[in-house]
């Protein structure tokens, strides 16, 4: 899962990315608002964790970017600003978490972690439990059914990974086109056989469709 760090503290920011790396997730720094602004257009992120006091944009305004793109990826302020006024802009723009620094990088696992669970039904063993009895180990890249691996092929496994990673949305044919493979003109007819052997090794609806919009699986609430 993806994290953009926003981080004007070149140490601090390759601290926290080491951490976060070590624990499974992907992280890209940004050390001033416009280019975390610049990477927020051109890129999906399961969570954003902005300071405010950086260079040229500060964090408060890369949260009203972000808004005003119509993103729901959780926010949270990692920020030395104490003052309750901070805070409570923070809150009132939409941030869903405010870590003050200095913190402890167990405390920024357990915040980490808790937003992935409460927003991707991501637990603390990095699965994402979904509907149905099925699970999908993020680190692993492994689909179980209960406790069964489900035998998929690379490339099943991938948009099965996708899939679960973005549950409970709908995702287009282009968004898997340009992501799963890798930008290349695969047909329609193609991508579907794909989703039809998936059904056939769980349940025929374990992934979901809707013509002219997507495919989706659905996440079970832990």
């Amino acid at each position: 899962m993806k994290i953009l760090l926003l981080e004007d503290e070149f140490d601090f920011a390759q601290s926290v990315s080491e951490y976060l790396t070590a624990l499974g997730y992907e992280v890209d720094i940004a050390s001033d608002g416009i280019v975390a602004c610049d990477l927020i257009a051109n890129n999906f992120y399961h969570l954003f964790m902005l300071d405010i006091k950086v260079p040229n944009v500060n964090g408060f305004e890369v949260i009203k970017y972000i808004k005003s793109l119509n993103i729901q990826t959780p926010i949270m302020i990692t920020t030395s600003l104490t003052d309750i006024d901070d805070m409570a802009i923070g809150y009132e723009l939409g941030c869903n978490e405010y870590l003050k620094k200095p913190f402890e990088l167990a405390e920024l696992k357990f915040r980490v972690t808790e937003l992935m669970r409460k927003y991707y039904n991501v637990d603390d063993k990095n699965t994402i439990v979904l509907h149905q009895g099925f699970s999908y180990n993020v680190i692993k890249k492994i689909l179980f059914k209960g406790a069964s691996v489900v035998d998929l092929s690379a490339k099943e496994t991938e948009l099965v990974g996708y899939l679960s990673e973005h549950a409970n949305r709908y995702v287009s044919i282009t968004e898997l086109r340009d992501v799963v493979w890798d930008g290349k003109e695969i047909e329609e007819a193609d991508i579907r056989m794909h989703v039809l052997k998936i059904r056939n090794k769980t349940t025929k609806d374990f992934i979901s469709s809707k013509r002219r919009v997507g495919y989706k699986i659905d996440a079970k609430n832990i």
